[in-house]
């Protein structure tokens, strides 16, 4: 595999493409083989000197950072040919869920029968389905990977658009798209301003082996400070291992850092009332700020945000990946459309269209998660009580169960043909 993309990496002038996708991350990627699949000659840039080694990820101890992702998601990457090496490797299914408030008695339990689904999702480490669309993209002639490149500028409009390397290369390609994350610095060389607002809140992360088998059950606890994750891990076959995504302040964030690994276990166990028995922290948890953007623009004439350049959100529900692997979807979708038109993949009645189908939906989503956060974060006694009472409410009505259920897994508005 390592020898085909470094060929492709620096091969002579190929400085013209069909679309220039800025960002390797798993968004990026994705978009870049369902463009290559169908043809679509694609450069994508990425700072990384070299792709991930597929033999040394999704082994041992598991990565800090994993992803939730819907059984949406799952048929996309089924489609792209990356989920049979992904489950081969280590995916961790989980069928139900708990959601419980930490100050009172409301809780709510979800499985994945009531959905009419074999599971609600699968906790999966991020490297290990990069690797697997990496795999992929250097399979596909059409895509010109161009590794340890970082971009300076960005030249051009409706027609063409031009992409300036640090290290003097020029590409240019009528569509030029972002998935350059959060910070974007291509977003920010296009001008597109981004609302941005701090959640007050600090993510942190690590991986912990649990006294009682997680039973393929994802939980969250509400708790004063903010919402705490135990993410079921399937490592060797054993059902012990959890990633925790503890989101709290701060200050809490630094405490919780600092303490040694046997005191930060005994915190997540009693955060939790001690559902998994004794927790034993595996690796160094590390925070990162949380913070809520949404672009103001999806697109501009030639040039189009996804994923984390275009909108982040509060890993509440664990949607912010989902949602770019769907940007991605749904643009691949509109461009090869246009493709079949003999329509410029740039021009800008097919970008709207693209934003017509996105930008409502994450707006949606993010709305939806501040709105979780704020009412769970809420100390008034009224909010409390009702906290408890809409938990166990939820629980009693199937009907309202199945809604939350649709919104959960992605099974939600007008879905790419790739993704059904």
């Amino acid at each position: 595999m390592r020898d085909e993309g470094e060929e492709r990496t620096t091969g002579p002038g190929e400085d013209h493409h069909e679309v220039i996708v800025v960002g390797g991350g798993m968004v990026g990627a994705a978009l870049a083989v369902l463009l290559g699949e169908a043809g679509v000659k694609v450069a994508l840039v990425d700072a990384r000197p070299a792709l991930l080694d597929p033999e040394a990820v999704g082994r041992g101890r598991p990565a800090r950072r994993v992803s939730a992702l819907t059984p949406v998601s799952q048929r996309l990457l089924e489609g792209l040919g990356a989920w049979s090496w992904m489950a081969a490797r280590r995916v961790s299914p989980y069928r139900y869920m708990q959601v419980w408030d930490a100050e009172g008695s409301g809780e709510v339990d979800f499985s994945a029968d009531q959905a009419g689904l074999p599971v609600l999702g699968h906790i999966v480490e991020n490297d290990v389905t990069l690797a697997a669309l990496e795999r992929r993209l250097v399979a596909l002639p059409s895509v010109h990977l161009c590794l340890g490149a970082r971009v300076e500028g960005l030249e051009g409009g409706a027609g063409e658009r031009r992409v300036l390397l640090a290290d003097g290369r020029r590409l240019n390609a009528p569509l030029v798209v972002a998935a350059d994350g959060a910070r974007s610095p291509l977003r920010n060389l296009a001008g597109i301003a981004v609302s941005e607002r701090d959640t007050g809140h600090v993510g942190l992360v690590t991986t912990v082996r649990v006294a009682a088998p997680h039973g393929e059950v994802a939980r969250q606890a509400f708790l004063p400070g903010g919402p705490l994750a135990f993410l079921p891990l399937a490592v060797d076959g054993d059902e012990q291992h959890c990633s925790i995504v503890w989101s709290t302040s701060p200050a809490e964030a630094e405490r919780l850092a600092g303490l040694e690994r046997e005191a930060l276990g005994e915190a997540l166990a009693a955060a939790i009332d001690h559902r998994l028995g004794e927790v034993t922290v595996l690796d160094e948890a590390v925070g990162f700020p949380l913070v809520q953007r949404h672009a103001e623009r999806y697109t501009l004439p030639g040039f189009a945000l996804v994923g984390d350049a275009a909108h982040g959100i509060h890993p509440l529900a664990g949607q912010g990946v989902n949602l770019g692997l769907m940007d991605a979807a749904v643009l691949a979708e509109e461009l090869l459309a246009a493709r079949q038109r003999g329509v410029l993949l740039g021009d800008e009645r097919v970008l709207a269209r693209y934003a017509r189908r996105r930008r409502g939906d994450n707006a949606g989503m993010l709305a939806l998660m501040d709105g979780f956060r704020l009412l769970f974060g809420a100390r008034h006694p009224a909010l409390s009580l009702a906290r408890n009472l809409g938990l166990s409410g939820v629980d009693r009505l199937v009907p309202l169960k199945r809604l939350l259920l649709q919104q959960a897994t992605g099974q939600r508005g007008r879905l790419p043909a790739s993704c059904r």
